[in-house]
């Protein structure tokens, strides 16, 4: 099975630099539809059985320009949702932002116990969004493409597969509308095949300035 998880355009809260989690959270940017309407192109000539969203706003949005085009039901899921901030949501100081990525870099490095402060530990990160994508090999997709968000992606994509780790998501992040291309299946394990060689907007959006804490920006 080949999975596209591919993260959402642009969000306010991305420009902003909050910890902003909430269901259903904050709509697109004017770049981040921009960035959303460049995803079919993008994946063109890429076959695609099935296309998932999140419970937030944001990846129906992101989602739209790709239904359109492919004329596929989008399929909304809880368990791919956005890592809780807990405690820290709605906060861009470096105290949040670096509770956050010290809880998702826990996990990434298989530390799954770990709990951040009023929000999930990393087994149940994990948990939810297997899930998803059991349910997604289960119907027999050979193709499924996963419109979520940057800490889950990152997070999901760093445990599951065994030639990434917590040492690379550590050093490589993830911009608005960046997609992380794997093969495999839940029983035979997951290989990443690319990372988000650049954001789909391009360099010259210069999106990963102002990509939100999950995208470890300069700015926190």
């Amino acid at each position: 099975m080949r999975l596209l998880l591919i993260r959402h355009g642009q969000t306010p809260s991305n420009v902003e630099g909050l910890l902003d989690t909430r269901i259903p959270g904050p709509g697109l940017t004017e770049l981040g539809f921009e960035q959303a309407a460049a995803v079919p192109a993008q994946l063109e000539g890429e076959p695609i059985d099935a296309l998932f969203a999140s419970v937030q706003v944001r990846t129906h949005l992101t989602a739209a320009p790709l239904v359109a085009d492919r004329g596929l039901p989008l399929q909304i899921r809880e368990g791919i949702r956005e890592i809780s901030s807990g405690d820290y949501e709605m906060r861009k100081d470096e105290e949040a932002v670096g509770a956050y990525l010290d809880a998702l870099f826990a996990w990434a490095d298989g530390d799954l116990e770990v709990r951040l402060a009023g929000g999930e530990s990393g087994v149940e990160v994990m948990a939810r969004f297997d899930e998803v994508v059991r349910e997604a090999h289960a119907a027999g997709h050979g193709t499924a493409a996963i419109f979520a968000h940057g800490a889950v992606i990152r997070l999901w994509a760093g445990v599951s597969a065994g030639n990434l780790g917590g040492a690379y998501i550590r050093d490589h992040p993830l911009g608005n509308t960046g997609i992380v291309v794997l093969e495999g299946s839940p029983d035979t394990g997951w290989q990443v095949l690319s990372y988000m060689g650049e954001a789909i907007g391009g360099p010259a959006v210069d999106d990963l300035q102002h990509a939100g804490p999950a995208g470890e920006t300069d700015e926190e």
